[in-house]
């Protein structure tokens, strides 16, 4: 297939390498990536490196509202193994981020709101780094820094430099989809022709301009969907305290009180049709493929589109797809559990999922019972949701690494925030010696109207 093998790239260590670092925070975990560069080097795509990523114990720092010290103190673990692999002399320098994503979100609901960030830039700030800021990015960021991570490890925005011409350019840049806990990311460069302009994201990098459809939605993230699935099958079978789960195997069991539905605004605990009270209730799993993929798809607001074609979840606009999609961290880890080959035909995908339902919990009791509903949900979200099809279901490819990094949106948000992906075409500026270009690329910005994008789409909503 079409799926880039992952090529590591060359590390640069000596005197001129730089380093930055990133937190994720995401909604069920947070992991820290420490990046590095030569400042010697043109500033070409595929020049940094990942020589670190790590992963953060315990949940989200969004689990942390009630005790916020202990969000950044769960930090601190991370923070000082990044500090063994940058050398003391350039520790001040270097740029450290956190950005926290949708369980972050969800909280911004709760009043009053919890003091998480403050505590964790307060932790962050004790360490010998250069601290830029603990935030939130929207869904649309996300979306789009996912976008940039990939086509720059995969070194798209360069070629598009040696003379591609537009219609073949576009089909060698990758969209992206992301698939986390709490909600779900899709971008891509649709024709210019049908994307709307209070969609559209443009970003100009390395002298050209793309115009981008970056989409989020909250409480599409697989563990809120979970939460979202128990909740409509015990409304369905209330007022019985035991619930049948068709997407959990059989002989598995697993008991929920009505409060942690009251927490989530994903399930809104204010819904007449839940039982009133904190009864325990049990669900009992059934393991039955069909009616796991039935009860998935009530979850999706099919009928808010009407016939409209760009229609994608509860009736939000979507241009038909073009090209080729990378999908990574959820989409990827359900994947893979499931042990197919690259490239493979719907149908089988389709009967190694129903598989997946039958299978005895034992084998993997830690994982194997989530599976069912993750891999038919997955199915649910590409095909009724995102619109691929049986012949374009070929142009998704599952990977978690491109040159040696991690795919996300962490190396997006870097190369964008330290101004490394410059708006100009290199070739432009190759007449300055070299290292005034290098200077002069550190200072030209990356004019990402994301934010005027995200802002727009609000005002649209």
């Amino acid at each position: 297939g079409f799926c880039a093998s992952d090529m590591g790239l060359g590390e640069s260590s000596g005197p001129t390498a730089l380093y930055g670092m990133v937190f994720d925070a995401g909604s069920s975990h947070t992991s820290l990536f420490v990046y590095q560069w030569d400042s010697d080097k043109e500033n070409d795509t595929g020049v940094v490196s990942q020589t670190l990523s790590c992963d953060v114990q315990g949940q989200g720092i969004s689990s942390y509202a009630n005790n916020p010290p202990e969000a950044g103190n769960s930090l601190r673990v991370c923070l000082d193994k990044a500090l063994q692999v940058i050398p003391v002399e350039k520790q001040r320098d270097v740029p450290a981020y956190l950005g926290a994503t949708a369980g972050m979100r969800l909280l911004r609901y709760s009043q009053p709101p919890p003091q998480v960030l403050a505590e964790v830039a307060k932790t962050m700030q004790e360490y010998p780094v250069a601290f830029k800021g603990a935030q939130i990015l929207t869904g649309e960021e996300e979306g789009a820094y996912g976008w940039i991570t990939i086509n720059y490890l995969l070194d798209s925005f360069t070629k598009v430099g040696e003379g591609w011409n537009t219609h073949s350019f576009a089909t060698n840049i990758f969209g992206a989809l992301d698939l986390g806990g709490a909600s779900t990311q899709i971008t891509f460069m649709p024709e210019s022709s049908v994307l709307r302009q209070n969609e559209a994201s443009e970003l100009t990098l390395y002298g050209y301009s793309y115009k981008i459809y970056a989409h989020s939605y909250l409480c599409y993230g697989q563990d809120e969907m979970l939460k979202r699935l128990a909740k409509e099958l015990i409304v369905e079978s209330s007022p019985s305290t035991r619930v049948h789960h068709p997407c959990y195997p059989k002989g598995y069991k697993e008991t929920m009180s009505l409060s942690s539905f009251r927490a989530s605004p994903c399930t809104d605990g204010s819904d007449p049709r839940l039982p009133l009270g904190d009864s325990t209730i049990t669900l009992e799993g059934s393991g039955t493929a069909s009616a796991c993929l039935a009860a998935l798809r009530r979850l999706f607001n099919s009928s808010a589109c009407g016939q409209g074609q760009d229609c994608a979840l509860d009736g939000g606009y979507q241009p038909p797809l073009r090209g080729q999609f990378i999908a990574f961290s959820a989409f990827y880890y359900n994947f893979k559990f499931l042990n197919l080959t690259e490239g493979q035909p719907l149908a089988v995908v389709r009967e190694a999922i129903e598989g997946l339902c039958t299978r005895s919990w034992k084998d993997n009791p830690k994982r194997l019972p989530k599976y069912c509903a993750n891999a038919n949900y997955i199915l649910t979200l590409l095909l009724d949701a995102y619109k691929f099809n049986e012949t374009s279901w070929n142009n998704i490819c599952f990977q978690m690494k491109a040159g040696g990094a991690d795919v996300g949106w962490t190396l997006g948000y870097m190369l964008n925030l330290t101004n490394m992906v410059p708006a100009e075409a290199p070739a432009r500026v190759k007449g300055l010696r070299s290292s005034l270009w290098a200077a002069a690329i550190t200072f030209i910005i990356l004019n990402l109207v994301l934010g005027l994008a995200a802002l727009l789409l609000q005002l649209w909503v």
